[in-house]
């Protein structure tokens, strides 16, 4: 187990908690956004974890680059 990618998903887990939480409270789509990419680079370093880095390549680079763009549009609705 590497503990890099451990602390790495209890963070994620932890942001995407407060997400939802930042959602329910303001009613503000942003934060849940922004919770739901940090679950799905969750999502991969879970998979990492679990030794399912070379089984999940493509599948990994297409969940990050889903996160990846979850945040850019979250960021793109507070700038607009």
């Amino acid at each position: 187990m590497d503990p890099m990618y451990a602390v790495n998903l209890v963070l994620c887990i932890i942001i995407l908690v407060l997400g939802y939480w930042g959602f329910r409270k303001n009613k503000d789509s942003v934060p849940l956004y922004i919770g739901v990419a940090f679950g799905l680079f969750g999502l991969s370093h879970l998979s990492i974890l679990l030794g399912l880095k070379e089984t999940l390549g493509v599948a990994l680079i297409v969940v990050r680059l889903l996160a990846y763009l979850i945040v850019i549009f979250a960021l793109y609705k507070v700038v607009k």
